[in-house]
């Protein structure tokens, strides 16, 4: 039985408000300090997510990093048991601290406390992508916990060496394959608005003006504009404009050839 229309529109906001308060809430609401290690370290793999040479690398670059740039980022793996609240004393967590918790239980792996500052750098909708691309079912399905724990630690280090993103870094294919076909669509569009409608005339620029407001918005605002913002790559930008060119040149040789066709039927009755 489907899904009534009304209840769509409720519960698309509605679970766009419980990611956004995953980003901004405590990673748990107990307080277990007799699972905490006793050692100084940014890193508490309960959940055994990463290997040994893995951890110590990634307790090495954490450390660095904070030496290096002042951000603290800490990682909590956790499964059936968390110290919950007890690492907030632990690291000392503050405005300029990051807590990135793997915890597989709720469906998505990630989950995050952020510190103030780091709104200033990365708005919160971006802490929603973060967790929606490395976070979900089949990224780690397919790069494993640890690989989804250490692409998340390196798209946060990355935005904070460039002194903030609007938008995660990396084109995912899924997201690629959306801008080329907006681009094909858009091309389509431009090219069934330039076939001549007169005699003599190549290109029918009056229709390419008036249907310029849906052929750019298809290849430039949703064809190029999340490449160019997610990726310095040439590769996905070379594709995406031969799609336009193409469906462009493909719909307008169509049209005409119609027209033509049409035309000739009309003179011959």
């Amino acid at each position: 039985m489907g899904t009534h229309p009304r209840f769509k529109r409720f519960l698309f906001p509605l679970f766009s408000l419980c990611l956004m308060l995953l980003v901004a809430s405590p990673a748990q609401a107990i307080d277990n300090p007799e699972l905490l290690p006793d050692h100084p370290t940014p890193v508490i793999d309960l959940a055994r997510a990463f290997s040994d040479n893995q951890l110590k690398e990634l307790e090495t670059s954490l450390d660095a990093f904070e030496e290096r740039s002042g951000w603290k980022l800490r990682v909590l793996t956790q499964y059936e048991k968390t110290p919950g609240l007890a690492v907030k004393e632990f690291w000392g967590l503050d405005e300029r601290s990051l807590l990135i918790v793997g915890d597989p239980r709720g469906g998505n792996l990630l989950n995050f406390n952020v510190g103030d500052a780091f709104f200033a750098l990365m708005p919160r909708t971006w802490w929603v992508e973060l967790q929606t691309r490395y976070g979900n079912q089949y990224y780690v399905r397919d790069n494993g916990e640890d690989g989804s724990l250490l692409a998340t630690i390196g798209a946060v280090e990355l935005c904070l060496d460039r002194g903030g993103c609007q938008f995660v870094p990396g084109l995912p294919q899924e997201q690629w394959l959306l801008t080329l076909a907006t681009s094909v669509l858009g091309g389509l569009i431009a090219g069934f608005a330039a076939y001549p409608r007169k005699e003599g005339e190549r290109i029918a620029w009056a229709w390419v003006l008036l249907l310029s407001p849906l052929w750019v918005m298809l290849f430039g605002v949703f064809g190029i504009a999340p490449v160019v913002t997610r990726t310095s790559d040439l590769l996905p930008l070379v594709r995406n404009g031969m799609g336009f060119v193409g469906g462009m040149v493909g719909a307008y040789l169509i049209a005409q050839a119609t027209v033509g066709r049409k035309l000739a039927e009309e003179s011959e009755d």
